[in-house]
């Protein structure tokens, strides 16, 4: 072989080697933005301290992404809008120059609705607990530790679920507040993706939420159901989604006949997802514009929108939805003080704040509740592991 002809065939070589390289580190990025879109929810989970006491705390937990997908379906659109899933999910619409800007232009006072509840257990409670010392601390503890936030009940434990409910529940009714939990078992969640997990078939789902709503009291609370169970169900055939829609709606019914002053809201998406009109036509499939089974829709959850975007577009879904005038809107406010990202990051991005503080008196024609959702502080996974909580990033987002 001649020098020129080995020399060539070493570099070949050596670009092969590159490309395969390449596709490694690809391959790896792929796995760290899949473990990467926790949502940081705090659960409700049986920790072995037997059934009748609950603690919200971060296990293995489902990943509940915060992005919409694609617009156009494709062979890898056929998974859910989270991280694991193959499509390019569409970016938040670029806000303008205004509305990067906080809602307010200065932080606000601290204040802590007198009606919502503040669950004793929580991550964020334990790091304050354990870190007197820690310079955060205060702006930590008095900007989020000390206001109210949902309790998600993420893991199929069907044996313990109701005990679990009512330790929340009940500890509300003692103090005279209204709870928020978020029941997020629901099968095919993400479709398989980061966020997979649930209820192993519909059967077994009915049957989960029968004894969840045995857990929800004679007061008042308030229910999230099934986060991204509609707004992502385009994930599902027809017939899929059908019989998925079904036990939405009949959850509805069976959460409000259970507990009559239960008030249950569906799924929205938010305001960078689906078309209000679209987003309207599915909700109303799933039972959202019966008043037997709802009390209207949720948007935003874990997501940076602006106030006013979730606003606007829950009363065009609410209007395009039809059903009851008393049908209203809940949304969650907990990191969108300063809006989307500009360049449509999702994970943990740098900039962010905490948005208006969870009240049920927002002073706005059929938007029924400011609530955080998504606990702020709790890591995406890109500041932190995933669903856990990450001080530094929690004072970012209270000090901004």
């Amino acid at each position: 072989m001649s020098g020129l002809r080995a020399r060539r065939l070493a570099e070949r070589r050596a670009q092969r080697r590159r490309a395969a390289r390449r596709n490694g580190m690809a391959a790896a990025a792929s796995v760290v933005v899949a473990v990467g879109t926790a949502t940081g929810m705090v659960s409700a989970l049986d920790d072995g301290r037997g059934s009748d006491e609950a603690r919200p705390e971060v296990t293995e937990s489902p990943v509940l992404d915060i992005r919409p997908p694609a617009p156009s379906p494709s062979p890898s659109a056929t998974k859910s809008a989270s991280a694991s899933a193959v499509p390019k999910k569409k970016p938040s619409p670029t806000p303008s120059p205004a509305r990067t800007r906080t809602e307010t232009g200065k932080q606000q006072p601290t204040t802590v609705s007198a009606r919502l509840y503040r669950h004793p257990d929580s991550q964020v409670l334990d790091w304050v607990r354990a870190n007197p010392g820690d310079p955060r601390r205060d702006v930590i503890a008095s900007r989020i530790a000390g206001q109210p936030a949902a309790v998600w009940f993420a893991e199929y434990a069907p044996d313990t679920v109701t005990a679990r409910v009512r330790t929340v529940t009940a500890g509300a009714a003692a103090q005279g507040r209204v709870p928020v939990v978020v029941a997020y078992t629901i099968p095919d969640r993400d479709c398989g993706g980061a966020s997979q997990g649930g209820a192993p078939d519909l059967d077994a789902y009915d049957a989960w939420i029968d004894r969840f709503a045995a857990g929800l009291g004679s007061g008042e609370v308030v229910v999230i159901l099934e986060p991204d169970s509609i707004a992502q169900s385009e994930c599902l055939s027809g017939g899929q989604r059908a019989d998925r829609f079904a036990s939405l709606a009949r959850a509805g019914r069976v959460l409000k006949a259970a507990n009559p002053e239960a008030r249950v809201y569906y799924d929205a998406g938010h305001s960078g997802w689906h078309p209000a009109a679209k987003q309207a036509d599915l909700l109303r499939q799933a039972g959202a514009g019966s008043a037997g089974s709802s009390d209207g829709i949720f948007s935003n959850v874990s997501n940076f929108h602006r106030t006013a975007d979730e606003i606007a577009y829950d009363r065009q879904v609410l209007a395009a939805l039809g059903g009851p005038a008393g049908l209203g809107a809940v949304i969650d406010t907990s990191r969108n003080g300063n809006g989307a990202p500009a360049d449509g990051e999702w994970c943990d991005p740098d900039g962010r704040k905490l948005g208006r503080t969870p009240t049920l008196d927002t002073g706005e024609a059929r938007i029924d509740g400011y609530l955080w959702v998504k606990l702020p502080g709790e890591s995406d996974g890109c500041k932190g592991a995933p669903g856990t909580f990450t001080p530094s990033y929690a004072y970012d987002l209270a000090s901004s």
